[in-house]
């Protein structure tokens, strides 16, 4: 599995395309989208993690580097987008973080 993070509208989305060699309409069979969304009300991380590493390719946008907020519900929901993308890193075959459209491997290679 690859796992491709990075801030919302970096350019995730064209990156995976790039490294599955394919078009939109395959992507989206081939790909999860956006999983930090999940996280948030997801009892068991671990569970979602292994259900999420069967796709080719996950992305998750960075939700940690901004303002704290004040709500626990929205603190505690970054908690968990963070764990969940730590456990996706560790599982994953490659691991790449987009910034500006530029695709950056902190784990594997450009196959």
């Amino acid at each position: 599995m690859i796992f491709i993070t990075g801030p919302m509208f970096s350019g995730k989305h064209d990156v995976a395309k790039q490294l599955l060699h394919c078009s939109d309409a395959e992507l989206a069979d081939r790909c999860a989208f956006e999983v930090q969304e999940l996280a948030a009300d997801c009892a068991d991380l671990e569970a979602l993690a292994e259900k999420l590493s069967r796709f080719e390719a996950v992305t998750a946008s960075e939700v940690g580097g901004g303002v704290v907020p004040l709500d626990p519900d929205e603190r505690e929901a970054r908690e968990r987008a963070g764990r969940l993308a730590c456990l996706l890193a560790e599982g994953a075959d490659t691991v790449v973080r987009v910034f500006c459209g530029i695709p950056r491997f902190l784990k594997g290679e450009w196959k």
